[in-house]
């Protein structure tokens, strides 16, 4: 079953905000004619003091939810859960927030590491160095140092890695199965993992842009993340429902005569989803910048676009370079992103790396979203056809989200 990804629209209803220890009334209403699945809810916590647990219910019956402090403070500012809602109809919860106890315990969903490598330990899937964050400084490359070169995160349907370096490409991981992998496998089984029907990296992206990867636009190609004072990358959210990875570039000059500027980029992957959502926030407006995003060229590649920001291609090439080809096989994949058609300045003809855009933002924010789905998959796609009938399903969810009405 494959699951999208829609963003909860929250409606204040109250004029007066509830302190922690009270119950609010929640009603999630889908105004679509589709079915929506696994559609997040998201309920923003600053209105209810220091809330540190938190009891979702629906008729009686217990909801899994997750408490996220995304600033690091050590108060949770958001809650999160997930429902499905059929077409043109309505769903009730009821929410019990406290200021006493901790978050409650739920069956993982979601997963997402970091790690530096153990050069004392052979193995690539028994590293053992966990690490929460990482900032380098201008200058330094951490890429060969993290195992597998940044963090990692995935649902039951997929997974992704960021690059720890002046590239920040978005790289992917595909499954035969449903299932979390990454715990296991820490993105390269070995040959008996493989056997009993664990999933692999699926794509080679090199300097690409990869998955959705943003960079800089100097007015004829992009531009690499390179010229930053700080990077950081860090799991802001390790589920049960969610993943939160956030990266961070201090003094960033996306082209020669722009002015630094500090860029916050964070990836949300929720339970049952193949989707991510990409959230850029910089610290102060950038209307006169342009920057470029897209997705991979794969060899020989049926494209798929709408003219209007949703963009995707269906393909076949090798994981890795040739020279590594050794023991993988040549991976079959459908990419996607969907962009606002008002952040985009123009789509490019695809060339040999990419199919990309020129993007801008009249604020000090960016949205957009990305997807890829895996030939091996048994749940899937498995011909252009299917995908690119996902894509345009995709789109049309991302643009009639879910609204939720807090009362």
């Amino acid at each position: 079953m494959n699951k999208f990804f829609s963003s909860a629209t929250i409606m204040f209803m109250a004029c007066m905000s509830v302190s922690a220890g009270q119950s609010i009334d929640v009603t999630v209403n889908n105004k679509s004619k589709a079915a929506r699945q696994a559609a997040p809810v998201v309920i923003q916590l600053n209105k209810y003091g220091n809330v540190k647990s938190a009891l979702v219910t629906s008729a009686d019956h217990e909801i899994p939810c997750q408490l996220d402090d995304l600033n690091g403070d050590g108060i949770y500012d958001e809650l999160c859960f997930i429902t499905d809602v059929k077409g043109r109809s309505e769903q009730k919860f009821h929410i019990v927030m406290s200021d006493n106890g901790e978050p409650r315990k739920y069956e993982p969903q979601v997963y997402a590491e970091m790690m530096m490598t153990n050069k004392k330990i052979t193995k690539s899937n028994k590293q053992d160095l966990y690490i929460s964050s990482l900032t380098t400084d201008r200058g330094v490359n951490p890429y060969w140092m993290m195992h597998h070169h940044g963090p990692a995160f995935e649902s039951k349907l997929v997974a992704y890695r960021i690059y720890f370096d002046h590239r920040q490409t978005v790289d992917i991981y595909g499954k035969y199965h449903q299932g979390l992998e990454l715990k296991q496998t820490q993105f390269y089984p070995d040959m008996e993992q493989k056997a009993a029907g664990f999933g692999d990296d699926i794509l080679w992206v090199g300097e690409t842009l990869g998955m959705g990867t943003l960079r800089g636009w100097d007015g004829k190609a992009p531009t690499m993340i390179s010229d930053v004072e700080h990077r950081t990358e860090r799991i802001v959210a390790r589920g049960p429902l969610r993943t939160i990875v956030e990266v961070v570039d201090n003094d960033w000059k996306p082209a020669k005569d722009d002015e630094p500027v500090d860029m916050t980029t964070r990836y949300t992957l929720y339970a049952d989803h193949r989707d991510c959502a990409v959230d850029i926030k910089f610290n102060r407006p950038v209307n006169t910048y342009k920057f470029a995003t897209g997705i991979i060229n794969v060899k020989n590649s049926v494209e798929y676009s709408d003219q209007a920001g949703l963009r995707g291609c269906w393909g076949t090439d090798w994981p890795v370079s040739e020279k590594d080809s050794a023991g993988h096989k040549r991976e079959t994949v459908g990419l996607g992103i969907c962009i606002p058609k008002a952040n985009i300045v123009s789509e490019l003809a695809a060339d040999k790396d990419n199919y990309p855009f020129v993007v801008n933002t009249p604020t000090d924010c960016l949205h957009y979203d990305i997807a890829f789905g895996s030939d091996n998959e048994d749940y899937g796609y498995h011909s252009a056809k299917e995908w690119f009938k996902f894509l345009k399903e995709w789109k049309n969810e991302l643009n009639e989200p879910i609204e939720v009405m807090i009362n």
